[in-house]
């Protein structure tokens, strides 16, 4: 009896079918520079004029600035579900006005 090894039509190196794949879709990759360069203009856009002016500061200290929403709560005097609830609804406001943008 012959000693042969079975082989699959369908075996390949992982190496190598990633490597194809990397190939593959750094050729196939479309550019969005110009989407994501709209969408920064458009967030800066809603930011200013669809906010209020609180949403826009505590949006300032948790993104900008770093601040988490205890601090925040500490530095403006008010509790944390109202930051929290805030932070929410501008989020949410922002994210209905983007979703147009693209």
């Amino acid at each position: 009896m012959k000693n042969t090894r079975y082989e699959s039509p369908f075996s390949t190196r992982a190496s190598e079918w990633i490597g194809d794949m990397t190939v593959w879709n750094l050729q196939h990759a479309a550019d969005n520079s110009e989407r994501l360069e709209r969408l920064r203009r458009s967030l800066r856009q809603a930011r200013e004029k669809e906010l209020t002016p609180r949403q826009r500061q505590m949006l300032e200290l948790y993104y900008d600035q770093g601040l988490n929403i205890p601090q925040i709560a500490g530095e403006l005097g008010v509790n944390r579900s109202t930051v929290s609830r805030t932070l929410r609804r501008a989020k949410d406001r922002l994210y209905r006005c983007l979703q147009y943008a693209l």
